[in-house]
């Protein structure tokens, strides 16, 4: 008896799983092992692979079977009956780009990606400029077919891809709330911290020992580093499929904390691909709910669970242990204070949670405008510090500090950014429920416990994989729709406290 139209979906479905895990592994190798002058060929190993998985998935095949398997669900589970709707889901956004485009965008963004490191190492803009100029006419044309076949404005299109169920309205609406709170915001806790100013934190941090206080936290959390690893990388990410997880950070001598919490913030994005449900791991409803989500868990990890009194009382041993460093500017209220410091700074990556949104708000004004056509590449340098000036009052004083920092544009990743933004307030709803249903959770994570932090998010977002939309997942997990207000009120609290509510420990 053969094999229902389901199950053979199953089973195609499958296969193209272990596609998309090649190219993970291709792309991590790209930026962590691959010699520099080996892009042309990586780029052609990435399109041949990239064509095949397209090909694959946009046969006459797959289309009869979805047809023939939807007709008659019957029988179907009900997680069976969502991994239908993904499969269909991919298929369309795959069947609305021809596969010509897949192979050039796959080329260009291989060079272009190399091209970006030779300009931010130098500094020099010029040196990218044509590739992204590239890569943003072939965005384009994707954006405008995608839209096309979805229904969807060219952007929306683009943000759908990432973040499934997210509209540029929703994304508007969230702006639009964090824009009424946040420079005030910043204002009173940059004045709020002036008039107690933490000690400065002295001392080499060698990259080795560095590693070896990031692989112990990384171990206590849960990583699994018999199905992960952790390298070096210029810009900080994670790639790989549940069961073979890559994460990377950047390891700076002078600054202890920025090549920690650059690990501790891709360790949140790989719990969660190592969290999702085990029996649906090589079919779509498996796969993360999309990048907004994704970022919320790097986001929580990171900036709230980690930057809080509770985590630093269990790092701050660790800290003395590995590079022998003492004194009261390394007690607990110290360190938090470091932690917590709010600044108007140049770079995304290491800025605190109250700027964070607004560098997140220049780069979705910029992409769209570089999609539209209304901002041509070149000009990008120029608006981008007229961006930062507006919003942070800094100037970059070059284009690596600039419109170099960020390697998204380079790899073709726009509709992207949004996702950051959104996954800090994602982070900040989620975290008032889960401090609401885990009431010792501050005692757990103070004694380096991540049972109850990983029990609840495996409950509420690990477990349902791609099942249901993003906006259901946060009703079942917070009881409400999608909002700034949580957010806004636990940075209100963590940021404008009269005076520290712990004696230093």
């Amino acid at each position: 008896m053969s094999a229902s139209p389901y199950k053979q979906l199953e089973q195609e479905f499958k296969r193209l799983h272990a596609f998309r895990g090649a190219l993970s592994l291709l792309r991590w190798d790209a930026a962590v092992m691959m010699p520099r002058g080996s892009a042309d060929i990586r780029g052609e190993q990435l399109a041949a692979l990239e064509t095949e998985h397209h090909a694959l998935l946009t046969a006459p095949r797959i289309t009869r079977l979805l047809d023939r398997a939807q007709a008659n669900t019957q029988g179907l589970q009900d997680w069976q009956v969502a991994n239908l709707r993904e499969m269909r889901r991919q298929r369309d956004h795959a069947i609305a780009t021809p596969v010509s485009l897949i192979s050039r965008l796959a080329k260009a963004t291989s060079r272009a990606e190399v091209r970006w490191l030779e300009a931010r190492q130098q500094g020099k803009f010029e040196l990218f400029a044509p590739h992204l100029e590239e890569v943003v006419h072939l965005v384009r044309d994707k954006a405008a077919l995608l839209g096309q076949a979805l229904n969807l404005a060219p952007y929306d299109a683009l943000v759908d891809e990432f973040s499934p169920g997210i509209t540029t309205a929703d994304i508007d609406a969230m702006f639009k709330g964090l824009s009424r709170r946040l420079p005030s915001l910043i204002r009173e806790a940059i004045a709020a911290q002036e008039s107690r100013p933490p000690a400065p934190l002295t001392g080499k941090f060698p990259p080795g020992k560095q590693r070896a206080l990031i692989v112990e936290v990384m171990k206590q959390i849960g990583f699994p580093f018999d199905r992960g690893r952790l390298d070096e990388s210029e810009h900080p990410f994670t790639e790989g499929v549940p069961g073979d997880m890559r994460v990377t950070t950047r390891l700076d001598p002078n600054d202890l904390f920025s090549g920690l919490l650059g690990a501790l913030h891709e360790t949140g994005h790989a719990m969660y691909d190592l969290g999702l449900p085990q029996d649906w791991r090589d079919q779509p409803v498996g796969r993360d709910r999309g990048m907004a989500l994704e970022e919320s868990q790097s986001l929580l990890m990171e900036m709230i669970i980690c930057r809080s009194r509770p985590f630093v009382r269990y790092v701050q041993p660790l800290i003395a242990k590995h590079f022998g460093v003492g004194g009261p500017e390394w007690d607990v209220e110290n360190v938090y204070a470091h932690l917590t410091r709010v600044r108007r700074g140049l770079i995304r990556v290491d800025a605190d949670e109250l700027t964070y949104p607004l560098h997140i708000m220049l780069r979705y004004e910029l992409e769209k405008q570089l999609l539209s056509g209304s901002l041509a590449v070149r000009d990008l340098p120029d608006a981008w510090k007229k961006g930062m000036e507006d919003r942070l009052s800094i100037r970059p004083g070059n284009d690596s500090e600039g419109c170099l920092q960020d390697v998204h544009w380079a790899i073709g990743s726009f509709g992207y950014f949004p996702s950051y933004a959104l996954g800090a307030v994602m982070a900040g709803q989620l975290y008032e429920s889960l401090r609401s249903d885990v009431p010792a959770l501050d005692e757990q994570l103070a004694r380096g416990e991540f049972s109850g932090l990983l029990g609840w998010l495996r409950t509420h977002v690990y477990g349902l994989g791609a099942k249901v939309p993003v906006q259901e997942l946060l009703r079942g997990a917070t009881g409400k729709p999608l909002s700034a207000t949580a957010f806004i009120r636990y940075i209100e609290a963590k940021y404008l406290e009269a005076a520290p509510s712990e004696a230093a420990a």
